[in-house]
């Protein structure tokens, strides 16, 4: 009865938090889709910082190299060193997002080439990168609060989730602007 009594508790002590971290993301996610697909272009000629693709295609890859990073260091029950792997990994993805918003603000929408080679290969891949993206960001956030706040067995059960979706968000992130560019080139 106690420890029912103590679950339930706990729960209700979070609820607030993840709600509150639910609810930022939802309008990040509209926010950000706003931005993409309503919002003109404040650069139509993309003249202003047109490095900014490559530089997210980075941040994604080294999001992925930390969150691999901080993955073998858990399997080898180094917290410490997990913990600064993960808060990395949370700081390049935070990087990339600032960026992300800035390109997108600049340049607009940038479409694969209708005719272009390995379109049907780029399109699931751009949305299962698109979806999974915007379920991602809760995740991740409720994963950080849960470990921030010392909740360990929570956190451990979102993590398994987390890990496996925020890494394939980070590498589709650098392959797509891969066939992006080899696409736009040919």
């Amino acid at each position: 009865m106690v420890a029912t009594a103590t679950t339930s508790q706990s729960r209700a002590n979070t609820r607030p938090a993840v709600l509150a971290i639910l609810a930022i993301s939802a309008a990040a996610s509209l926010f950000l889709f706003w931005l993409i697909y309503k919002h003109p272009a404040a650069d139509i000629s993309r003249t202003k910082l047109p490095f900014l693709p490559a530089l997210n295609a980075v941040l994604n890859g080294l999001s992925a190299t930390a969150l691999l990073v901080g993955y073998t260091f858990i399997r080898a029950r180094k917290i410490a060193a997990h913990r600064a792997s993960m808060i990395t990994a949370f700081l390049f993805s935070t990087l990339f997002l600032v960026s992300y918003i800035l390109h997108h603000y600049l340049h607009g929408d940038v479409r694969y080439p209708i005719h272009a080679a390995l379109r049907s290969v780029y399109l699931p891949l751009l949305a299962t990168h698109i979806v999974l993206a915007v379920i991602a960001l809760p995740l991740v956030l409720v994963t950080f609060f849960f470990s921030l706040s010392g909740r360990i067995p929570q956190h451990r059960k979102v993590a398994r989730w987390t890990f496996p979706i925020w890494l394939y968000v980070s590498v589709t992130g650098v392959i797509t602007f891969v066939m992006l560019r080899l696409a736009q080139g040919s």
